[in-house]
């Protein structure tokens, strides 16, 4: 026998509740190491049949009982809601979470609101004819104002003059 296949017995032997087979004694005649192996588990079995658990004070009933009656008191004088605070909190973090995800994502701007209401729309360079009309389309509300203000400026002059 190996001994990997003796250590598989080994609970079985220390135990003496199956007969060793003549291989596994032949094993335990030669391997030394296999030997104190097993002896170790029968001194270790046999201190553990000697062991007795302590036995709990006699008072440990009275402390745990009154123990329990502060946690309650605690947990009364915390609120009737108490327990909602946490998820409460997970929840406007999730909400907060996910709203900046949002607006992150969407990038919600004055340049991306362009960029996305036309694909094709490339900025050119300003100064160019090009870029000039691009200015004049995207601040025309701004210009058609500025037309207000010239007509009252000739209102103004006309009825100066005498």
């Amino acid at each position: 026998m190996k001994c990997n296949e003796v250590r598989e017995l080994m609970p079985d032997l220390a135990l003496d509740k199956a007969a060793a087979s003549p291989q596994a004694e032949d094993h335990l005649r030669t391997c030394s190491a296999c030997a104190g192996k097993l002896e170790e588990i029968r001194k270790t079995m046999a201190l553990l049949d000697e062991w007795q658990a302590p036995q709990p004070s006699p008072y440990f009933d009275t402390r745990l009982q009154a123990r329990l009656r502060e946690e309650q008191a605690k947990a009364s004088a915390r609120g009737r809601f108490a327990w909602i605070r946490k998820p409460a909190f997970a929840l406007v973090a999730t909400v907060l979470l996910v709203a900046s995800v949002t607006f992150f994502r969407a990038g919600i701007g004055p340049k991306q609101q362009a960029q996305n209401d036309s694909p094709e729309y490339v900025q050119a360079q300003p100064g160019s004819p090009v870029g000039d009309l691009q200015a004049l389309d995207k601040n025309h509300d701004l210009y058609s104002d500025f037309d207000v203000l010239d007509d009252l400026t000739v209102q103004q002059d006309v009825n100066a003059t005498p």
